[in-house]
């Protein structure tokens, strides 16, 4: 039976502290330019073209206007609370400083979880001849358009 023994914080490498640097603005620029960002604008614009496509597509394949409006009211389900999350993040408040940020991120994800699941309990009253199935396909393929994006997210340049 091997012993484990206990290892303390003055015995480890890491005990030694890393010294924070601030980037200068160049610096800053640079990280910026070699980790270019996605516009949350332009995944939420992706989301609407995906909810459209499969709402026509449940239509068309089916051949009933109550499936594609289902399907519909599913990606305007992911859509509408994604645009709202995206007009908080880009807010001038949740931009203020690192603090701010971080708590606007987890208001604004909160928000968008209250305003997603009111539009799922309210889909039977609002969508006349609600077919479930087809909400939650519209739902589920306009929720994986954030894995595309993060796959079409712009390359990583290398100097």
């Amino acid at each position: 039976m091997s012993i484990i023994t206990p290892v303390s914080e003055f015995d480890s490498d890491e005990s030694e502290e890393l010294e924070f640097k601030r980037l200068s603005a160049e610096e800053a620029q640079a990280l910026r330019e070699l980790h270019p960002s996605v516009s949350p604008w332009r995944i939420v614009s992706l989301q609407f073209a995906v909810g459209v496509l499969v709402a026509l597509a449940a239509w068309g394949f089916t051949g009933k206007p109550s499936m594609g409006w289902s399907a519909a009211y599913g990606a305007l389900a992911v859509v509408i609370p994604a645009v709202l999350f995206a007009r908080g993040l880009m807010s001038q408040f949740s931009s203020m400083n690192a603090a701010t940020a971080g708590f606007g991120f987890f208001v604004w994800e909160a928000v968008k979880i209250a305003a997603s699941v009111g539009m799922l309990f309210a889909a039977p009253q609002l969508v006349a001849d609600l077919d479930w199935l087809a909400m939650l396909i519209g739902l589920i393929v306009t929720l994986k358009v954030y894995w595309v994006a993060l796959l079409m997210r712009p390359k990583r340049k290398t100097k």
